[in-house]
């Protein structure tokens, strides 16, 4: 037996004992604090705090040097390597079937292209693939084509794995302004059903708590060719990693919850997503629980509230989600969930810069979260110092786990080790 924490989400540490797990022993360096490889956080709504129980502030992570060696720490058992480094704007990716890895770049408005030719597990070829987008994020591979969601609407160009540079012109699906106006939370990911006959976008609100007309803050779902949108899910106020689980062939989708009512509120979550639910956004919070501001305009739709799944500490920015699939990894994290938490700017004491795990038991989540890769923040209990910040992730064809860090502009690897 060993001990680990369950922290509530007022912030209190509550010890409680578990089987010791032989792949989540923590290395023998850790984070600040009680970041380390293996730690449990298993976060529950009575645990919340009243509204403003404690002041909002700023609190933006500051820059720190890297660690010449082992900047990551992850699960006895694992390894890191850098993949490819001297990026700019290092966010999205997906996996080509040849094990290409296509990364979105929004900043200089690139889709770049990185080649393990040799698979020593490290990039040796990059190549802009694309040029000219605005703001690219959310990738997806259907059908000789890559589907690229822009702030406003989803493109694509034609693709084929092996592909150096899109094989033409980009062509807009769904329409120019499919996806609404572009402003404030921008990111637009994509994830196709597993029958390949409709795609869903994650699509963000433009602010804080106003409420907004559709699509914004909604999951909207398309057909493959662009047509018959429709509005799947609703009052999800940022909606980033968006993915299907592979066993039960239903949508997950990772929330950035609302800013200023606290250090302990709101969760952030994991969540199946489902035809017509309504997860509360600006009215309601993780389930039936009035917003302070909101929640007697519309007293139905906070009865109905969706409550979600698992909940992150607030504030964490939950960006990147991916099931594992894979092959090199141990069977016990097969269909598990990986999440980037890209970490705080909000919170008096900061949270997440790490990547977490997401453990499934038959198709469903246990509730739970344990930290699996840390060390992007190295010091700093009150203002985070952080050399990177993890953003999306993806499983590359041997099975590894690929990390992009859009603050050092690379893409991590991490392997296992039979």
């Amino acid at each position: 037996m060993r001990l680990i924490r369950s922290l509530a989400l007022a912030a209190v540490s509550i010890p409680m004992a578990v089987p010791a797990n032989p792949l989540a022993q923590p290395q023998t360096r850790g984070g600040p604090g009680i970041d380390v490889p293996g730690l449990r956080f298993h976060l529950k709504p009575e645990h919340m705090p009243a509204p403003y129980a404690t002041p909002s502030v700023a609190n933006s992570a500051r820059r720190a040097a890297k660690p010449d060696e082992a900047p990551l720490d992850v699960p006895r058992g694992f390894r890191v390597n850098l993949f490819a480094g001297d990026l700019d704007h290092a966010r999205w990716m997906t996996v080509a079937d040849n094990g290409d890895v296509l990364l979105a770049e929004p900043g200089p408005g690139r889709i770049t292209l990185l080649r393990d030719s040799d698979g020593d597990g490290r990039a040796d070829l990059k190549e802009a693939f694309l040029r000219g987008l605005v703001r690219p994020h959310g990738l997806a591979i259907h059908d000789g084509y890559l589907y690229i969601g822009e702030p406003s609407r989803i493109v694509r160009v034609p693709y084929e794995p092996g592909d150096l540079r899109a094989g033409g012109n980009t062509e807009t699906v769904g329409g120019n302004r499919s996806l609404g106006s572009g402003g404030g939370h921008w990111t637009r990911n994509i994830a196709f059903a597993p029958d390949r006959k409709t795609f869903y976008v994650a699509v963000g609100s433009a602010g804080n708590t106003n409420p907004e007309d559709p699509p914004r803050a909604t999951v909207q779902r398309f057909d493959a060719d662009g047509g018959g949108q429709s509005t799947f899910a609703t009052g999800l106020r940022n909606p980033v990693g968006i993915a299907f689980h592979p066993d039960t062939d239903e949508l997950y989708v990772v929330v950035n919850e609302r800013d200023g009512l606290g250090d302990g509120l709101v969760p952030d979550y994991l969540t199946r997503v489902r035809e017509g639910d309504s997860f509360g956004w600006p009215y309601a919070y993780i389930g039936p629980n009035p917003d302070p501001d909101f929640g007697e305009d519309e007293p139905g739709l906070v009865a109905r509230t969706v409550a979600p799944d698992v909940l992150f500490q607030s504030h964490s920015a939950p960006l990147g989600l991916v099931f594992y699939d894979g092959d090199m990894f141990p069977e016990s994290y097969r269909g598990d969930a990986f999440v980037a938490l890209h970490g705080s700017w909000n919170a008096s004491r900061p949270t997440g810069y790490k990547v977490i795990r997401v453990p499934f038991r038959n198709g469903r989540p246990e509730g739970w979260y344990e930290n699996f890769a840390v060390g992007f923040w190295i010091k700093g209990s009150r203002t985070a110092r952080v050399w990177g910040r993890p953003a999306g992730l993806a499983i590359a064809k041997d099975g590894s786990l690929l990390i992009a860090d859009d603050v050092d502009q690379s893409v991590w690897r991490v392997s296992y080790q039979r």
